[in-house]
């Protein structure tokens, strides 16, 4: 019989990846979300990690054969981003993601004010070929945020789109585009290694995970129907609201009843 709990998940996880798709941050939204009804921090994590790896196949399927992902560099980005989720997903085992709010919302921070003040960057096509240090930072920080990105992903799609804009010199919806692809190879790699670890909740994964699948195909045609001017408000309002709520929990004192709470059953 479906509970309360679980509409309400549905609810959430359904809302969340229809705006995450322009957005990312995801997990920043759902992970919480799952804590508060007192799941396991770490069975949180890796469902999650499912639900968003089925999110992203349903998020690229909508940019297919529209010319907007980046095929050049995605060999490279694909084998970094798979050696790096396996290093971020291994972590989960040992490292406490307490300090991870803190991390994020200063990372937020400077994407939102580096963005604000390079308001063309991802409006208009680039003139000028990236040089080549930007074009190593962007591969270097790809690695970097592929790490983290198998670890919790609260943020990871939101900063390696701003990292691509910036450096890569791409359209917001190239970035986007891109980065959804990307990302079903880094949620896959840290899930598989989640069930070896036989730490999934896979009755409730396959249900958020199913919800986000159509949530990601409702996200991507609207993605596709925007101007890039209204890609780049939409995603601004929404990583400063969550930069502030980050920042805001992550200076409160830890409440261990959202850390160590045990399993409770939602279906």
């Amino acid at each position: 019989m479906i509970t309360t709990q679980l509409l309400i998940l549905i609810t959430v996880f359904l809302i969340a990846s229809v705006i995450s798709v322009i957005t990312g941050s995801t997990s920043l939204i759902t992970v919480p979300v799952m804590l508060q009804f007192r799941i396991e921090p770490r069975t949180a994590l890796a469902t999650n990690m499912l639900a968003l790896t089925l999110m992203s196949v349903g998020g690229t399927l909508p940019f297919i054969g529209k010319g907007v992902i980046d095929r050049r560099r995605l060999p490279l980005l694909i084998v970094l981003t798979l050696i790096a989720s396996i290093v971020g997903a291994l972590l989960v085992l040992v490292v406490p993601s307490r300090s991870m709010p803190l991390i994020i919302s200063i990372s937020m921070i400077v994407v939102t004010v580096l963005s604000i003040a390079n308001r063309k960057a991802g409006i208009v096509p680039a003139e000028a070929i990236p040089s080549r240090i930007a074009e190593i930072a962007g591969y270097v920080v790809t690695f970097i945020l592929g790490i983290y990105g198998g670890f919790f992903s609260g943020g990871y799609v939101t900063l390696l789109t701003a990292a691509y804009v910036m450096l890569f010199r791409m359209t917001f919806v190239q970035a986007i585009a891109t980065t959804k692809l990307i990302n079903i190879f880094s949620s896959l790699v840290a899930t598989i290694i989640f069930m070896i670890q036989g730490i999934i909740d896979y009755k409730l994964g396959m249900i958020l995970g199913l919800t986000m699948f159509v949530g990601g195909i409702i996200g991507g045609r609207i993605t596709l129907s925007l101007s890039t001017i209204w890609l780049q408000r939409i995603y601004l309002t929404v990583v400063s609201i969550l930069t502030i709520v980050t920042l805001r929990k992550s200076l409160q004192p830890n409440q261990s009843t959202s850390t160590t709470g045990e399993l409770t059953p939602l279906v």
